[in-house]
């Protein structure tokens, strides 16, 4: 395992102090959470921008043509 030293402003460091203990996990802790939260969130949308690239729009349209052109149900319209 690695370690990571910070420089935080003090009442940053007292926020971080009173969330973490909320939520009943030590400082580290909360702050390894957070940093695999945000590196999730940005892998994400580079796996989305890649998948993007490999797509197409004549199979998307393709696809698209074998939905039928019906009322959706009851419970999957949209509110006016």
């Amino acid at each position: 395992m690695s370690s990571l030293q910070v420089q935080l402003s003090d009442s940053l460091y007292k926020d971080l102090q009173v969330v973490s203990q909320r939520q009943g996990i030590s400082v580290d802790q909360w702050v390894a959470i957070a940093i695999a939260e945000k590196m999730a969130a940005l892998m994400g949308v580079d796996y989305l921008e890649e998948r993007a690239k490999r797509g197409s729009r004549a199979n998307y349209e393709a696809a698209l043509a074998q939905v039928p052109d019906i009322e959706p149900e009851a419970h999957d319209r949209l509110p006016r």
